[in-house]
């Protein structure tokens, strides 16, 4: 089955096992584009072990049990989710009319051991484009494609070269599914942040869809860097060193919420979020940052495209050739490309990465000398010769702000 949203073709080995529907080739603006979000398939939809909540309680003083705050349950209850019944497998019960679409609708309970190695490595990426007549509204400031730069493997250890980043892992109606994702800063928690920013479309499927299910993220994926084939075999501990950590709560633009589509590039400009995580085991009483001993600041005022020498984007691509087990980065100097007239333009540099780098950092030099995010992946052709990812203004910081004042006082 083939998800709502993608930028590029498919992982061709599975899709073809799976019976996934042929992609539409494209090249540049005068073709198609697709969201590069993530890999997406059918996988094992078999939870584990038994549910717990959507949010962290004060009272489990650190003994790797997650309660479920009263406020959780009653917003459960509200919709007519029955946790026993989630835990069963209700949770697969995409109907329209019980999608949670809403900002304020966001629950996530936990299902422990839900995202096993297997299920992790079957997610795939699903399919979006955007056609040139949806073009028409470039703003004029669109900069000449740029030349395709080759993507780097990032060298194991993953955590001792891009500690910050990782993968997010959901369910959709199409099957489980795939983003990379970035642990943040948080201004309430400095030190002790469990923030982590990805695409908008990691999380929420836009204008025709709602929230998606079971989001938890994966800091240094695959670590060690194994091959496609020793995974199959790995360990829980080995694909996961760092712990499966679930979003308690995730936020995006309203933006995307009302504008982002399963086709063009609506929203593009607004595809960003941020997701509050918890362990889905005890972590001793750390935090995410303290657990992987990092987080970047964001840069919700960078500057613009001609006063950014480089910018470096991290990822775990899973469209072909790539198979979504190896972290790579591309470095490139930004243009502009323009969607919408009344948008604002987006940052655009060359990079071969595919499908499953969807969300994934994109890092600068700051003001300050200190590498800081700027942006993440959200858009690329199919053929993947390059990647653009939304300039971070005022509504960015809106989100990242609201998500940090949620849990100020935890």
């Amino acid at each position: 089955m083939r998800p709502i949203r993608s930028l590029f073709a498919a992982r061709r080995g599975r899709s073809a096992r799976r019976g996934t529907s042929p992609v539409v080739a494209a090249v540049g603006l005068a073709t198609v584009l697709s969201l590069t979000a993530t890999a997406c398939g059918s996988g094992d939809t078999t939870a584990g072990a038994d549910a717990s909540a959507s949010a962290q309680d004060s009272g489990s003083a650190g003994d790797g049990k997650i309660r479920i705050p009263d406020d959780i349950k009653d917003k459960l209850k509200e919709h007519g989710i029955d946790l026993d019944k989630w835990r069963g497998g209700a949770w697969k019960n995409w109907d329209k009319d019980d999608w949670l679409r809403e900002a304020e609708d966001y629950v996530n309970p936990i299902i422990e051991d839900l995202w096993d190695p297997d299920r992790m490595r079957d997610a795939e990426e699903p399919e979006k484009e955007v056609d040139e007549s949806d073009l028409t509204g470039d703003q004029g400031v669109t900069d000449p494609t740029p030349q395709s730069v080759d993507a780097e493997a990032v060298p194991a250890k993953y955590h001792a070269n891009a500690a910050e980043a990782g993968k997010v892992f959901f369910d959709a109606p199409e099957g489980t599914m795939v983003c990379s994702a970035t642990v943040v800063q948080d201004p309430a928690n400095p030190g002790k942040s469990n923030m982590v920013w990805t695409a908008g479309h990691c999380v929420h499927a836009g204008k025709s869809g709602g929230w998606y299910r079971n989001i938890a993220f994966v800091p240094s994926y695959n670590d060690s860097g194994l091959s496609a084939s020793e995974v199959k075999t790995a360990t829980k501990e080995q694909v996961a060193p760092y712990g499966v950590w679930w979003g308690d709560w995730a936020q995006t633009s309203d933006q995307w919420i009302e504008q982002g589509g399963q086709t063009g590039g609506d929203g593009a400009p607004y595809d960003f979020a941020v997701i509050h995580v918890t362990p889905e085991e005890g972590s001793g009483g750390k935090s995410l940052e303290e657990t992987v001993g990092s987080a970047l600041p964001v840069d919700f005022d960078a500057p613009a495209v001609p006063q950014v020498r480089s910018i470096t984007a991290t990822g775990y691509p899973a469209g072909a050739p790539y198979d979504g087990e190896t972290m790579y980065q591309c470095t490139d100097k930004p243009g502009r490309l323009s969607l919408v007239e009344a948008d604002p333009t987006m940052y655009r540099i060359g990079c071969t990465m595919t499908g499953g780098s969807s969300g994934g950092g994109w890092v600068a030099t700051g003001s300050d000398g200190q590498p800081t995010l700027v942006s993440n992946t959200s858009i690329g052709p199919v053929s993947a010769g390059w990647l653009a990812g939304p300039r971070l203004g005022k509504e960015a910081e809106g989100v990242y702000q609201a998500v940090s004042d949620k849990f100020a006082s935890r």
